[in-house]
Order: structure tokens, then sequence, then C-alpha cells
């Protein structure tokens, strides 16, 4: 075995950039940092005018990535046997989809002068649904004339992705359009600063965020076709030969670390550097994802993915996010679904119904614990922030019912917990419908060490047992053992697996008597589930608040 090698994994999220230093003969995190966003809040810019926008400054990747670095390196040095010679990888992930226009030196437009202020020349995050409509256009058009777009992506394109963003830029800002030489992925850009390419022709796109966000399949011959784009819009009609015809996964070397990074981030020159992809997906290889194994991302929204055999020929999956070859671990097909808003919901609660402080989420969930299944009454809808699978519209807003003039806070907060599970056991019955088995969920992000309530809620709803990934930065420490990969340390990604990946101790079962009551609740949630977000349902909804009482009076005896 190799002694005392090293891998730096760099995780961009929604607020801050993360980094660890994970020693590769025992998956041991000798080093860890983070370094928030300076711009905008926590990171993110908004606008008052349009609520959906969600932006960030490119210029705070730049930032973030030299300062996270070096606080990394320096932690890490106080570890004896490290040494920065001994780094033998870098990995990077993202969010995404979140392109940024660049020109033709892959300089953001943001970073001129003429732009600085611009948020349209700005990176588009993930979570900015400004093109709704655009995502509904490129949806009926692909059913008319390209089903099989739709087909690897659940029949139903997203505003959360790229070529949304980039139909909706068109339209509100032909000048930044225009001037654009290409638009290029966060998981991608991060990778090709690093490795000095000069132009966007050079760069070594990732087959994650392709896949996922942008059509890409190696079925039609990569990203949409050119008659494609035409019909969409006339200013499509050069696009796909400004972005690119090839896309890689995880693991592959996108290049190595140049001089002046090196310089900046104070590392050897030459290190390699792996292709980037999505934070969710590598987070679930940090995790330990493996077949009937979900990984379940929870934070500010939820991310769910699970992997198959190549060979099995799974069918396509309505509603589901995206079934991708190579996309989480190479060999395998990475399947991807998820819900837009988690931890949102429940920081939205608390920040409008009581002053925040740093015991707000504690009050309430300690409030919320001595409650049982059903006590409440209430039954709310996990679409904040609309309805990322199986739905896939992001047009849906959030309903609670149930209210009485003895409804409490704690009674809602918890009712916000079990809608988020409920959403969680829809698009799992929707992967099994379709034959792919979840025997187990790894649960991995900001929530599950700090929510012991949210974790037994959830083993309730979907009846499995819940594992916690014992690393809290999977997201980083995928992106090192990726690092690892690209340098040919380890074989493959099962080998770097089986050294790095752990559980917590602590695991949660279902509850059997808690599921029963979960059980009545849950058909309920699928009835108003389907009333109000299926044009076709006709169903009356008389019995809803009936039930929901019958189940309220049943728990109180």
């Amino acid at each position: 075995m190799k002694k005392y090698e090293y891998s730096i994994g760099i995780d961009f999220g929604t607020n801050s950039a993360r980094a660890v230093v994970v020693d590769l003969k025992d998956g041991k995190e000798i080093s860890n940092s983070i370094s928030n966003y300076p711009s905008g809040i926590d990171g993110v810019i908004l606008d008052e005018k349009s609520f959906h926008l969600a932006r960030q400054n490119p210029g705070d990747y730049i930032i973030c990535l030299e300062d996270v670095i070096r606080k990394l390196i320096l932690k890490a040095k106080k570890y004896k046997e490290f040494s920065i010679d001994k780094i033998v990888g870098i990995g990077i992930d993202a969010t995404g989809s979140t392109p940024i226009p660049v020109d033709k030196r892959l300089v953001p437009l943001s970073f001129y002068e003429e732009f600085k202020d611009n948020k349209n020349a700005m990176a588009w995050l993930w979570k900015d649904h400004t093109s709704s409509d655009e995502a509904e256009e490129i949806t009926s058009l692909a059913r008319e004339i390209r089903p099989q777009y739709l087909s690897k992506i659940g029949g139903v394109y997203s505003s959360e992705w790229f070529f949304s963003k980039i139909l909706h830029l068109s339209r509100v800002d032909k000048k930044v359009f225009k001037k654009a030489a290409s638009f290029i992925e966060l998981t991608d850009y991060i990778p090709s600063i690093l490795t000095g390419k000069e132009n966007p022709e050079e760069v070594k796109r990732n087959i994650c965020t392709a896949g996922h966000k942008a059509m890409y399949s190696e079925e039609w011959g990569g990203l949409p076709d050119d008659e494609f784009l035409r019909k969409l819009s006339p200013d499509f009609i050069n696009l796909r030969r400004k972005l690119y015809y090839k896309a890689y996964p995880a693991g592959t070397t996108a290049g190595y670390l140049i001089k002046e990074w090196a310089k900046r981030l104070g590392l050897p020159e030459g290190i390699p550097v792996s292709v980037g992809a999505l934070d969710a997906h590598i987070g679930a290889v940090g995790a330990g994802i493996k077949e009937n194994k979900l990984v379940k991302v929870i934070g500010t929204s939820a991310c769910d993915m699970i992997i198959a055999p190549k060979d099995k020929n799974l069918p396509d999956i309505p509603g589901i996010c995206g079934i991708v070859p190579d996309s989480i671990v190479p060999g395998y097909v990475g399947i991807e679904a998820g819900q837009s808003a988690v931890g949102d919901i429940f920081y939205w609660f608390v920040k409008r119904f009581m002053p925040e402080t740093k015991e707000s989420f504690k009050y309430f969930t300690k409030k919320a614990e001595k409650l049982k299944p059903g006590e409440s009454g209430l039954l709310a809808l996990d679409w904040h922030n609309g309805n990322r699978s199986i739905l896939v519209d992001q047009k849906l807003t959030g309903l609670i019912l149930g209210f009485t003039l003895n409804t409490r806070p704690e009674e809602v907060y918890r009712s916000l917990i079990e809608a988020t599970g409920f959403g969680e056991r829809i698009i799992i019955e929707r992967l099994e419908e379709y034959g792919v088995k979840v025997e187990e969920i790894i649960a991995t992000g900001g929530i599950p060490e700090k929510n012991p309530l949210l974790m037994q809620i959830y083993s309730d709803i979907t009846g499995r047992e819940l594992k916690i990934a014992a690393s809290s930065q999977t997201c980083a420490v995928g992106a090192a053992m990726f690092g690892a990969v690209a340098s040919e340390y380890f074989q493959n990604v099962e080998e770097a697996q089986e050294r790095i990946c752990k559980f917590k101790e602590i695991s949660y079962k279902p509850n059997l008597q808690n599921k029963k009551i979960y059980d009545k609740i849950y058909y309920l949630y699928k009835d108003v589930y389907n009333a109000f977000g299926t044009k076709n349902y006709k169903e009356s909804l008389f019995h809803v608040m009936k039930q929901l009482l019958e189940i309220k009076r049943d728990v109180k005896k």
C-alpha cells in the first residue's frame, strides 16, 4: 500500500467554496477549510424586481479558490507526515447548471468594465428560475420534433438547466449574449483556469453536467442539433459551434496545474487536475454510492442519486432529472432526481415566523419532537421553489392544509419536514416502478447530522434504513477521490471508495407504528399532489380534511 500521499478536493457550493486534503492510504481528512463568497446575500445576487433571479459574481470563485486552498494547506502542514510534494491530484465539483458567459479567452464577461454590474453577464446560479417560460418552450419543441432529447431527462426540460437560461439571456440582454464567445459551466470553468486553458475549444467539458442539464448524449452525437436550436431561436444559429462536441467523465485528466496557479495556491506545478462534475453527483461518490443504494444529498435543496449497470438496459423514467452513462461512477448509468427546496423551506419558516437566532432551528425541532405523526392534522406540499421531480414544474407553489385555530408553529414546522419526506417517497416509488431497486438510503449534506428528527421521519415515511456518510464534506471528499483517479493513484472509483468511504455509527430504522400512520397520510398527500400538480386529475378532495381529522383524533387517543 502506498503511504502518505494526498489528494485535494474542492467543492464550489451555493454559498461558499470548501476544500479538503484526504490521506489516500486510509481516507482520513487531515485538513479542511471554507471560504464564503463575498458578493450578494450569502454569496447569491438577487433582484427585488424578480424573486426568481439568482446570480453569482464569477470573481468570487477566483477569490475563494485562492483563499480556501491557502488556508487548507496551512492547516495541512500541521500534520507531521504531510508535504505539498505528496499531493497527487486535484478534483473539483460545483453547482449546476451554473453557466457563465465568457469571451474567446475564457474571461467571464462580468470582468469587463461595461458589464461589471450587469447581472446577466454573471454566473446564472442553478436556482435561478427566470427562464421557466423558456423551459416550457424547449419541452414543447422537443416533444414535437426531438422526443429523444427528453427521454433521458424525465420528459420535461427545467428552468434550472443550461439551454433555458441561455435562451432567456438571448431575449433579455442581446448585448451580453452576442458578446459571449461561449458559455461555460462552473463545473468546467474551475478546472479550465487551473490548467491554463486559453479558449473555449480547449476545455474538456464534463459529461455529468452536459448529460443531466444540457441534453447531451452520445446516442445523438452530443448536444442538440443545429436545426433544433435554430427552431428555438434565430439567435441560436451558431450556438452549437460556440459550445462543444465531446464531454468526458470525472476522473479523466483535464490537464495539469499551471505555474501561475501553483504560485497563487502555494502548490507544486504539474499536479493532475480531474475533469469536474456536479456537486451532488460527486458527493454521492464520496458518500459511498453503489447499486441499489440511493444517496440523498440534503441541503438547501435535495438531490437523489443512484447507479445501475450499463448492461441493465433501463427504460426511460418519466420525471427523473437524468439517466446518463458515466455521469456519477464511470462504467455505470447515473440516475438523478431531487427536490427544489428542502433546507430552504425550513429556513423560510424560521426566518419569516420567528426572529432568527442560532437557536431558532433547535427551538422548533425540540418542540416538534414531542409531536406524534398525524397529531397536528396538517398536510403540506414541498413545492415552495417548484417541483424538480417527478412533475418537473417550477410554477408550482407550496401549500399547507388542515389549519385550525389551535394550530401551533411547531406543528407547521413538523408538517414541512414531513412534506419533504413524502416528496422523497414519491421519487423512490417512481424509481422502483421502472426497475431501479432502492434498498437503503445514504444521507449526506448539511442537515442529516444536525437534525435527527428529520432523519427518523424520513425513515418512517420511506420504510427504509437511513445511514449517514462519515464525512460532513462528501462533495469535497468525492472530488479528492476523482483527483486521485485522474492521477492514476487509484485504478477506478470503486477502488477509491473501498479505501475512503465510511459511515457514522448511528443509523435510522423505521418505527413500524409511525410508518402505519404515515402510510395513511401519504395516500392523502398523493391525492393533493396529483390534484394540484397534474392537469387532468378529476378526483374530489372532499375526503382529505376529514381523514386528516380522523387520523389526528386516533393519534390523540
